[in-house]
C-alpha cells in the first residue's frame, strides 16, 4: 500500500468534496480517501493505481492539483 496527498485548487463547498471523493474512489486500487476542501489524502495499492491516476481523476472532476 502507498499513501499520497494533494493540494487541490478550485474547491469551495461540500459538493466539491463529494465530487472529488467519488472520482478518486472509482479508481481501481484505491483503498481509502479523505477529502476536505482544498486537499486529499489517498491510500492505494500501487500495483493497481498510481499517483498520476489520482491526479488525472481530480482534473477530470474539474479541479486543479496545486504544485
Amino acid at each position: 500500500m502507498a499513501e499520497t496527498s494533494f493540494k487541490i485548487e478550485g474547491m469551495s463547498c461540500q459538493h466539491c468534496v463529494m465530487r472529488v471523493k467519488k472520482a478518486i474512489d472509482a479508481i481501481k486500487g484505491v483503498e481509502r480517501s479523505e477529502v476536505e476542501i482544498g486537499s486529499v489524502k489517498v491510500v492505494f495499492d500501487d500495483q493497481k493505481a498510481s499517483r498520476e491516476d489520482i491526479a488525472k481523476a481530480i482534473a477530470e472532476a474539474g479541479y486543479r492539483v496545486a504544485g
